[in-house]
């Protein structure tokens, strides 16, 4: 029970990380019709300001800021430069666009920092592990960024369906000609909407860097299951993203730490590892596959 309730928690922080990115890119593909690939760049650019930012300050707090401003900052100049002339086109020129960013992020990141991965310093408050319940022990900076990703949803919450802003992206994402019709600045909504993914993006990549190694190619190693919680939840949808996110990492966590065990009891060892590792790799797909099967237009549509 204590090594089950582990690997829930440790599926509910690989869940919030899944929603920050997934927020934003629903947000982005949902009211602005642009596939962005580079999204999981804006994320490693967010990690390695905000280490970099944290090393020079001997400090983890100062990062957090930092990996804000810094991916924002990117987020804008990408999208008044490059997204802002894939709106009328299809969604192959913006794959394609969206790919070279990521080569071009990369090649720049390997330029300034190497090609050597680097680690976000830890407060000392957040080193060892704390006593949850009896037995569960349990590291207390996972147990933060469970509790920042949480926070993030219910402020996003508050920010979709609470204010005039959230009124504009909620249309935007079901009636954009509307919108538009309407009067409201559609470029400058664009805009909004590109910077607060960006945000969501850079926190997830700096949340992320004491964890893993923060390093180049990190944002197309999440990227993938990024589109699959997007999917699975809906288009635009930040509850589907919330909903989604938790799910598929309480799900993926759980098959790559149980199922090659479970096998064990049908098969020699060697062949349940192996085929065990196999099915885990593949659980998110699989699920998706099952959702799209029942709800093609994911879990929470937005204007569903």
């Amino acid at each position: 029970m204590i090594l089950f309730l582990e690997q829930l928690l440790n599926g509910l922080q690989y869940g919030v990380m899944l929603f920050l990115l997934a927020a934003g890119l629903t947000l982005i593909f949902g009211i602005m019709g642009v596939i962005n690939l580079a999204h999981g760049s804006l994320y490693m650019v967010g990690a390695f300001a905000g280490t970099w930012v944290a090393t020079q300050a001997d400090s983890f707090w100062p990062g957090i800021p930092a990996a804000l401003l810094i991916a924002g900052l990117v987020g804008l100049v990408v999208e008044a430069t490059v997204i802002r002339k894939l709106y009328a086109r299809d969604h192959l020129d913006q794959v394609l666009a969206t790919f070279a960013l990521i080569l071009i992020f990369n090649q720049l990141i390997v330029l300034i920092f190497g090609r050597q991965p680097i680690f976000t310093p830890l407060p000392e408050v957040f080193y060892g592990s704390i006593e949850i319940i009896p037995g569960l022990f349990y590291p207390p900076y996972r147990l933060m960024i469970i509790s920042v990703g949480l926070l993030v949803a219910v402020g996003l919450y508050f920010l979709i369906n609470r204010t005039r802003i959230g009124m504009l992206v909620r249309a935007g994402s079901t009636h954009r000609e509307m919108v538009r019709a309407l009067g409201v600045d559609v470029r400058l909504l664009y805009t909004v909407v590109f910077g607060l993914g960006a945000l969501l993006a850079g926190l997830a990549g700096y949340m992320t860097g004491p964890i893993l190694a923060v390093q180049v190619g990190m944002g197309e190693e999440i990227l993938l299951a990024t589109f699959v919680v997007v999917v699975i939840g809906g288009v635009g949808s930040i509850k589907g993203a919330f909903v989604a996110g938790i799910g598929l990492g309480v799900v993926d966590t759980m098959l790559r730490a149980f199922l090659p065990t479970i096998l064990r009891g049908f098969m020699a060892p060697s062949d349940a590892d192996a085929l065990g590792s196999s099915i885990s790799s593949m659980g998110i797909f699989l699920l998706m596959a099952i959702v799209l099967l029942i709800r093609p237009k994911g879990l929470f549509a937005a204007g569903g």
